[in-house]
């Protein structure tokens, strides 16, 4: 992967700063396999496929539950992740996916 520049909402020079996520992508809750029980997928998900709780806005339905699983509770967006958009961000995330599988 070559250079990539940095997603609209990051901050240079703040390494305090976490992206924030962008509104209508849901990629992290679409490509990374989740082995974690999920309320209501109590084997996870396969990559590549929708968390049940993707809404139709494409956002976590249950983001400020405690029933959240804690891997999504610790992922943080970051503009070398989630790219300049929802597209790039599924792809960056599924390279991710199948490096580390």
């Amino acid at each position: 992967m070559g250079a990539r520049k940095p997603g609209r909402n990051q901050i240079h020079g703040d390494s305090n700063f976490h992206m924030q996520c962008r509104e209508g992508c849901g990629a992290c809750c679409v490509a990374p396999s989740i082995t974690s029980p999920i309320p209501g997928m109590p084997q996870g998900k396969p990559a590549g496929v929708a968390c049940i709780h993707l809404t139709a806005e494409r956002r976590c339905g249950i983001f400020h539950s405690p029933m959240r699983p804690r891997v999504c509770a610790d992922f943080m967006a970051d503009g070398q992740v989630c790219g300049n958009d929802a597209e790039e961000a599924l792809q960056i995330l599924a390279w991710w996916e199948q490096a580390t599988a």
